[in-house]
């Protein structure tokens, strides 16, 4: 697929091959886009989900490392807007495509990849049934007043230099909400021990949404007080990522995830 600017950006779409591509599939599409990590081919559980017609697609952004150094340089610091409009590129099209809808798709974004999540929503809040912040980076400018802030200005600049501190306002998904637009669905899910991301981070940006938004929809905080950024414990892990996608599938309408209240009427 195409990115904003026209460059190829690789997309990965996990599906049953009997869905219909007619836009009725639910859609969870993640992405990351930091520190030169890419995205690999691996066993991933939640991916399971698909089994149920959903339709689980990763795209590969500008940040990560999947075509080398330059990139990552591509999404990084004044270049970091490639990472979400990547993004937003890829939600576009697959909807264009037939894969999802504009009511069905779900974005999704981890630690770094908060500023992606959290960006595409502000900047395209049209386009998503719901964004899921899973423990991560939305408030941008204040990241290096963190404990473990400090150690990221390399990856994310510092509010200390002109340059970098107007990048750092753009990655910035807090102080990109507005009033009165109608907001997807949020889910904020924060480690209450967390030492990466502090959990304040994902909390200022579900209220800033609860606040803001005119759609009606929920914006919630989910903090986990039983781990930190992540776990070794299984049942935590799987617990919470259960949630997550059970809220992703609430919003987008599987019918399977809806409250027992709805699916007797």
């Amino acid at each position: 697929m195409a990115g904003h600017d026209g460059t190829p950006i690789p997309l990965s779409i996990i599906h049953r091959n009997d869905i219909k591509l007619d836009g009725s599939s639910p859609c969870i599409l993640e992405g990351y886009g930091a520190y030169g990590i890419s995205f690999t081919p691996e066993f991933d559980p939640k991916f399971s989900v698909a089994s149920r017609g959903v339709v689980v697609a990763v795209v590969h952004v500008r940040g990560g490392s999947e075509k080398g150094e330059a990139w990552y340089r591509a999404g990084y610091k004044a270049t970091k807007p490639n990472t979400w409009k990547d993004f937003i590129s890829a939600a576009e099209y697959l909807v264009a495509k037939g894969y999802t809808s504009l009511m069905r798709l779900t974005g999704r974004g981890t630690s770094a990849g908060g500023v992606l999540i959290s960006r595409a929503i502000t900047e395209r809040p049209d386009l998503f049934a719901a964004g899921v912040v899973n423990v991560g980076v939305a408030n941008a400018l204040r990241v290096e007043f963190s404990p473990n802030g400090p150690v990221n200005t390399p990856e994310f600049g510092t509010v200390k230099d002109p340059a970098e501190a107007q990048a750092l306002y753009e990655m910035d998904g807090l102080a990109h909400v507005q009033p009165g637009v109608r907001y997807p669905a949020v889910l904020g899910v924060a480690g209450w021990n967390d030492p990466r991301v502090s959990a304040w981070e994902t909390g200022k940006f579900v209220a800033a949404v609860q606040q803001a938004s005119t759609s009606g929809r929920p914006a919630l905080l989910l903090v986990n007080y039983d781990n930190g950024h992540f776990t070794e414990e299984k049942s935590v892990t799987f617990r919470n990522f259960a949630n997550q996608y059970a809220f992703a599938l609430w919003q987008a309408g599987h019918k399977d995830f809806q409250p027992l209240e709805s699916r007797k009427n």
